[in-house]
């Protein structure tokens, strides 16, 4: 594989499991040094011990975590040059509007978007110091469009996500930083595997709206993160990179 990333500084959160794995094993392949956040320390360290790099316990929604993790990526490479903010959840207390209560709403919006927010703000200055950087933001195709199956809350979260990296993305595309939402549709995770066990109807009524027939793999959403990382993109900033098996695309989708 070719090393696109040699000798880049990579922090990724959410990188125990599902798309941060699969992303900091792709990143790894192609040449970053990866620092893996988690608030898991087994899987944590086990991604970061399989990469080559280091672990960072460090829970998102707190700020002063998030600037300890950028601080201690820094201070072990000496640049951070990718930062990949991942980490997300989707409760099975989230539902309709009708049905969610303020606290599953808080705490979806907490995780998911205010930590986006910390992100951005902690690593940026470091961005700006070496003029170049590349952020991004997990979104969702359901910051695009409505979801077959009702999570408001979460949906309201990758909306934010995508508003927030859009706006980011047009401040400081001048100062050498390019900032993009990426927007997988349904991808086969432990998260998803356990809608699977649980819901097994909702589960399959988001299979029946993918054009391709089937959810997509980690690795093939690593696959976008890599080259949205990559100097491949070094003309794509502030915009909502979809990889959905063309769901935001499909008005009907076709019947086997």
């Amino acid at each position: 594989m070719a090393e696109r990333l040699a000798d880049r500084v990579v922090v990724i959160t959410g990188a125990g499991s599902g798309i941060g794995c699969a992303t900091a094993k792709r990143l790894a392949a192609e040449g970053a040094k990866v620092v893996a956040v988690d608030t898991n320390d087994e899987t944590g360290k086990k991604v970061a011990a399989e990469v080559g790099g280091i672990y960072v316990k460090a829970d998102v929604t707190n700020e002063a975590e998030v600037a300890n993790m950028y601080k201690v990526a820094f201070d072990t490479y000496g640049r951070i040059d990718i930062a990949f903010n991942n980490a997300g959840i989707s409760p099975p207390d989230d539902d309709s509007i009708l049905i969610t209560g303020i606290d599953a709403w808080e705490r979806v919006l907490k995780v998911n978007t205010t930590s986006v927010f910390f992100c951005c703000k902690a690593v940026i200055p470091y961005m700006q110091k070496q003029k170049k950087g590349s952020i991004i933001n997990t979104a969702s195709f359901v910051a695009t469009m409505g979801a077959a199956t009702s999570q408001i809350a979460y949906t309201a979260s990758k909306g934010g996500v995508l508003a927030m990296s859009r706006e980011l993305g047009v401040q400081f595309a001048r100062e050498g930083i390019r900032i993009n939402a990426l927007s997988p549709g349904p991808v086969n995770t432990p998260l998803l595997q356990e809608l699977f066990a649980k819901d097994k109807e909702r589960a399959a009524r988001r299979l029946v709206h993918i054009p391709m027939g089937r959810f997509a793999d980690a690795s093939e959403i690593a696959a976008a993160v890599a080259f949205l990382a990559s100097d491949d993109s070094s003309f794509i900033t502030a915009s909502n990179f979809l990889v959905d098996g063309g769901i935001s695309g499909a008005y009907v989708t076709p019947l086997d």
